[in-house]
C-alpha cells in the first residue's frame, strides 16, 4: 500500500478541456519515516511516518529520543503504515513522486467538530432553559 501524509492548505480552482474543476492544495512536504517495524521482532510489518514538525518546547523527552534515532525534528503528527510497498529506512523522507500521474488515490480527512454551531447558524434555534455565556 502506498501512503503519505498530508495537510490541506487551501482551495483553488482549474481549467482544463473546457472545465471547470475545484481543486484542494495539500502540504505533503514533511514525511519522514521514524521507525520501521518487521514481523521477526514486532509481529508485523510497518512502517512508522512522522510529519509536521513542532518545537523542542513543545515536545517532551521520549519524544526528542525516538526522533533523535532517525535524525529528524520533532512531529507533531506520527502515523503507522502496515504493509508499505516500499523498502525504506529510518530517517528517510517519503514525496509526492511515490505516486504515478493518473493514479487513482483514496483520501481520508478528519474534520473540525463544531458541535451544534449549525443549527444555530442556520436555523437561528433558541437554547431553551438556563441561559449562560450569552445564549437566548
Amino acid at each position: 500500500m502506498k501512503a503519505i501524509i498530508g495537510k490541506k492548505v487551501g482551495m483553488t480552482s482549474i481549467f482544463q478541456e473546457g472545465k471547470f474543476y475545484g481543486v484542494t492544495v495539500l502540504d505533503v512536504s514533511d514525511n519522514v519515516v521514524t521507525q520501521v517495524k518487521k514481523e521477526d521482532t514486532d509481529g508485523y510489518n510497518a512502517v512508522q511516518v512522522g510529519f509536521d514538525s513542532k518545537t523542542e518546547k513543545a515536545s517532551n523527552n521520549a519524544e526528542k529520543g525516538h526522533f533523535k534515532k532517525a535524525n529528524a525534528a520533532v512531529k507533531r503528527k506520527v502515523v503507522e503504515i502496515r504493509d508499505y510497498e516500499f523498502e525504506k529506512n529510518v530517517g528517510e523522507t517519503i514525496s509526492v513522486d511515490t505516486f504515478a500521474e493518473g493514479e487513482v488515490v483514496s483520501v481520508i480527512g478528519t474534520s473540525k467538530g463544531k458541535g451544534f454551531q449549525w443549527v444555530v447558524k442556520r436555523h437561528g434555534v433558541h437554547v431553551v432553559g438556563m441561559e449562560s455565556h450569552g445564549q437566548q
